[in-house]
C-alpha cells in the first residue's frame, strides 16, 4: 500500500466535523503525509481547502458521491487509509466499507448506530481479513474513550498479574453541543425500531455487536438506562446517553482479544450529574429528557416539534461552545484478585466535535502510518483491537489524558 497515490483521504471533509478534522490534520499531520479531501462537491470542497492552513491549502480533492460505487472504488484505491464522516451511516456508509474492505484499504468512521455498525461488521469482517484491511468503526468520542480506557486498564491488571477485569465502571462528565448529524441518526433509528422487530432485539442485545454471539458469556450486564442513583462518593449519576453504544463496543473488543480483559466481564457507563440537591434533581431530568426524546421522535406531533427546534443536519456548536468544552472519563475496576483500579481518559474540547476531530485524525494517521506497531489483525475490529497502545500514545502527544493505575 505505500506504493499508493495517498497516504490518508477525509472522505466528507464538507461536513462539520470533516472540516474540523481537515483543519486538524493541516495543522497536525506529519511533514510529508500526502492527504487528499473527498465528498460529492468540488465547489465545496474547494472551499473547505482554501480555508486551511498550508499544506492543506494544497492538497488535491477527490470528488465521489457515496452513491457512485465505481467512484468508491478509485477512490479508496488510492489510497492506504480513508477516514469517512458521511453519516447518517445507516444511509450513506455501507458501500464505502465495501469498496475499502474490497481494496484492502484501511478504514475509520464515527459512527455511533448499532444498527450500521452490525450490518458493516457482517457484509465486510471475512472480506477484510481476506486483504488485510482494518476496518475500525466509531474513532471518535464513540468510542475511543471507552474503548482504549479499558484497554489500559486490563494492560496494567495484566502487568501486575491481578487475574481478570470482573466489574468496570465509567463516569463520564462532559460539557459541549449536540449537531444535527447526530440528531438526524437518532430520527432514522426511531424510524428503523417502528418497522422492524430484530432492530429492537438488536438493540436490547448486550453482546449486540459480538463476533461470535453463540460463544458469548452469560454474564448479566449493567443497564444502559439506569434509575438516577447515587454513585460510590455520594454524588448523582444519570444515564448516558451513548452507553448503548459504546458498552457493545467495549464488549466487541474483549471478544476479538480472545476475552483477555475477562470474560466475566462487567461493563457500564453512567453520566455524573453532581452532587446534593442539585444533582439529584439534574439526574431526574437527563433521565427524563432522554426518554422524552426518544419517545417523540417515534411521535409524529412531537417530532414535528422536535424538528424545528433541534440542530438540522450540516449544524454544530459554536466556536466558542467547541472551544469552552470538556469530556472526562472516570473508570473504577475490580479484578477476580480483588484489587481495585482506576483509570482518567480526558480531554478538552467540544467532546463530539473539536475532541472528535484529535480523534479521528490521529486515527487515520495511526492506521495510515503505523503499521508496523500495530495488532496483526485485520478484518472489522475497534479502535482498541486494531490500534491500541500505538492510538494511546498518538492521543497522549496530541494533548489528551490516558492513566490506568492500581486505586
Amino acid at each position: 500500500m505505500s506504493e499508493r497515490e495517498h497516504d490518508v483521504v477525509l472522505y466528507g471533509a464538507t461536513s462539520f466535523v470533516g472540516a474540523l478534522t481537515a483543519d486538524y490534520l493541516a495543522r497536525h499531520a506529519p511533514t510529508g503525509a500526502r492527504i487528499a479531501l473527498a465528498g460529492r462537491s468540488r465547489a465545496k470542497l474547494e472551499s473547505v481547502r482554501a480555508g486551511l492552513p498550508a499544506p492543506g491549502s494544497d492538497w488535491p480533492l477527490i470528488v465521489a458521491d457515496s452513491t457512485d460505487r465505481a467512484a468508491l472504488d478509485a477512490m479508496v484505491s488510492s489510497t492506504t487509509a480513508i477516514a469517512s464522516t458521511v453519516g447518517p451511516y445507516a444511509k450513506f456508509g455501507l458501500p464505502l466499507v465495501e469498496a475499502a474492505a474490497a481494496a484492502g484499504t484501511h478504514y475509520a468512521d464515527l459512527t455511533g448506530e448499532v444498527t450500521f455498525a452490525r450490518e458493516a461488521i457482517d457484509a465486510t469482517d471475512a472480506v477484510a481479513q481476506r486483504t488485510g484491511a482494518r476496518i475500525v468503526h466509531s474513532c471518535g468520542y464513540d468510542s475511543i474513550p471507552s474503548d482504549l480506557g479499558v484497554l489500559l486498564l486490563h494492560a496494567q491488571v495484566q502487568a501486575d498479574g491481578e487475574g481478570e477485569l470482573t466489574d468496570v465502571t465509567t463516569v463520564a462528565r462532559v460539557r459541549g453541543g449536540v449537531s444535527g448529524g447526530t440528531i438526524d441518526s437518532m430520527r432514522g433509528l426511531a424510524d428503523t425500531v417502528k418497522s422492524d422487530r430484530a432492530t429492537v432485539k438488536l438493540l436490547r442485545d448486550p453482546y449486540g455487536l459480538s463476533p461470535d454471539r453463540g460463544g458469548e458469556p452469560d454474564t448479566r450486564q449493567p443497564s444502559d438506562s439506569p434509575a438516577p442513583h447515587r454513585l460510590p462518593d455520594g454524588k448523582w449519576a444519570a444515564p448516558f446517553v451513548m452507553a448503548s453504544y459504546n458498552t457493545r463496543i467495549v464488549r466487541r473488543s474483549n471478544a476479538i482479544a480472545g476475552y483477555s480483559y475477562g470474560k466475566g466481564l462487567r461493563y457500564g457507563e453512567v453520566m455524573a450529574t453532581g452532587a446534593g440537591p442539585v444533582g439529584a434533581v439534574t439526574a431526574g431530568a437527563v433521565t427524563a429528557g432522554l426518554g422524552a426524546m426518544l419517545a417523540g421522535f417515534a411521535t409524529p406531533g412531537a417530532r414535528q416539534l422536535l424538528d424545528r427546534v433541534l440542530p438540522k443536519p450540516g449544524e454544530g456548536p459554536s466556536e466558542e461552545t467547541r472551544r469552552k468544552g470538556f469530556f472526562r472519563h472516570d473508570l473504577d475496576a475490580v479484578t477476580t484478585t480483588g484489587a481495585h483500579y482506576t483509570g482518567r481518559v480526558s480531554g478538552s474540547g467540544d467532546p463530539g466535535y473539536a475532541a472528535t476531530a484529535v480523534m479521528l485524525g490521529e486515527s487515520v494517521l495511526c492506521l495510515a502510518l503505523d503499521g508496523d506497531r500495530l495488532p496483526s489483525r485485520a478484518g472489522s475490529l475497534t479502535p482498541a483491537t486494531a490500534m491500541g497502545p500505538a492510538l494511546v500514545e498518538r492521543l497522549r502527544t496530541a494533548g489528551h489524558v490516558y492513566e490506568a493505575a492500581r486505586a
